[in-house]
């Protein structure tokens, strides 16, 4: 065992990280493409 993997800074798993991240950047680029939406229904 090397000194890196006894001295774990986040024991949090990986998958609950990666899954957040999609959620908020999906979510990021779901709220710009509504504003888009609204932005060419009010346009017309």
């Amino acid at each position: 065992m090397n000194e890196f993997e006894n001295n774990v800074q986040s024991k949090r798993n990986d998958l609950i990280d990666s899954g957040v991240a999609f959620v908020v950047s999906f979510g990021f680029f779901a709220l710009l493409f509504a504003v888009g939406t609204i932005v060419s229904f009010v346009g017309s």
